[in-house]
């Protein structure tokens, strides 16, 4: 699918334009301010409740499970998002196998490489990158209770008669763990639809949390009844040629009776990605929170900066090893004090350099350091790494690989 026009002013905004942003934590910018009967967002760092966390999940509750599993590992890391959906705006000529090639040599996070062939969603949580802020660090310090809003929201919707299975997806009643949850699964093994839908038709307006500043499409639009519609399909086959197996093997997915992000990372070695950072590159693992493609961003609490921040700071000393000279920063991207340097296709694709593709690559990742690897200890953003079950089941009724 042809990549969509991106708007001018935007993707020649600057980085230290986005860092203010960020560094705003959960404030609204004063020209969109929330409903009178809306409370304003909570300070940054502080616990959200449940009925907070139902607010700010809303968006993305209904999507399907492959992609808001990819989206809430992907928010985590909310400057990589500004940097990717700058670059799909200088390149308006990508599509298909082409845009996903290019994006492999992107130095961002796998959630972030593999985002780029979903150009809506990119759209979306660029509009209001707070509020993308806002739900990655919750989801690095409330996890489980993260993932309980969603099947909360969920539940809710489908007792109110406005969720229910489509031609576009399937929603499935089943159990995880012992605990019913709600599936939300693409009913095409090869085809996915990203819903469109404002939570105020759904749910009413937020009893907390406000819904971010997206376009909301008119309810006429759908019709009488009708509560929410779906932009064109994505036919993934297009972005990763004839390998394409179904969503079955996608490279994130809930482990929902778990209350994780199950990472299949023999998906992220498969086409490509960025794997100098992951330590096993087959079969799948507990997702956990990779510090370096947080790229400075501050973390929500101290809690959070204390548990990351330092490696952090490394990175940000050493940008490369090797004695590799540091690239220089397009003009006008700038992190505080410190220029932000550029991707580098065809170069080193991580801080720590000197790994390529191919060969190189597989022999290097089964030393270096990794989130989505073994044992690292931690709280909510993730919890201590564990070995964890295959993805159940196929439900998309392409074959596993």
């Amino acid at each position: 699918m042809p990549a969509k026009p991106f708007p001018l002013a935007l993707t020649q905004v600057s980085l230290a334009q986005v860092i203010a942003v960020l560094l705003c934590g959960a404030l609204l910018a004063q020209d969109a301010p929330p409903p009178q009967d809306t409370p304003p967002p909570p300070p940054p760092g502080q616990t959200l409740s449940p009925d907070q966390l139902d607010g700010l999940v809303a968006p993305i509750a209904l999507y399907p499970d492959p992609l808001v599993s990819q989206i809430l590992v992907a928010s985590t890391y909310p400057l990589e998002i500004v940097q990717a959906y700058q670059w799909i705006g200088r390149n308006p000529g990508l599509s298909g196998a082409a845009l996903t090639q290019a994006a492999q040599e992107q130095n961002w996070d796998p959630s972030i490489q593999a985002l780029v062939v979903f150009p809506d969603v990119m759209k979306r949580l660029n509009e209001d990158i707070t509020w993308t802020t806002n739900l990655g660090n919750a989801f690095l310090g409330q996890q489980p209770d993260v993932m309980d809003a969603i099947q909360r929201m969920r539940r809710k919707a489908q007792e109110g008669g406005k969720l229910a299975s489509t031609q576009q997806q399937n929603v499935v009643q089943t159990t995880d763990a012992g605990q019913p949850v709600i599936e939300i699964v693409p009913a095409n093994p090869d085809v996915i639809y990203v819903p469109v839908y404002d939570p105020a038709w759904i749910w009413g307006p937020p009893l907390w949390y406000p819904y971010p500043r997206w376009y909301w499409p008119p309810r006429p639009a759908f019709g009488a009844g009708v509560f929410f519609g779906f932009g064109s399909g994505i036919a993934i086959g297009a972005y990763f040629g004839g390998g394409w197996g179904g969503w079955g093997g996608w490279g994130w997915h809930p482990g929902w009776g778990s209350r994780t992000v199950i990472v299949n990372n023999t998906f992220i070695t498969r086409n490509n990605f960025n794997t100098t950072r992951i330590t096993n590159v087959h079969g799948t693992a507990v997702w956990n929170h990779d510090s370096f493609h947080r790229q400075g961003v501050p973390y929500a609490n101290n809690g959070l900066s204390q548990r990351y921040q330092a490696p952090v700071r490394e990175n940000l000393r050493t940008p490369q090893m090797h004695n590799s000279p540091a690239p220089a920063a397009q003009p006008g991207e700038r992190f505080g004090n410190r220029a932000v340097p550029p991707n580098n296709p065809g170069g080193n694709r991580s801080a720590f350099g000197g790994i390529e593709n191919g060969q190189a690559a597989r022999a290097h990742t089964d030393h270096g350091y990794s989130s989505l690897g073994p044992a690292r200890s931690g709280g909510g953003g993730g919890g201590q790494m564990r070995s964890a079950p295959a993805p159940r089941g196929n439900p998309g009724g392409g074959r596993r690989r």
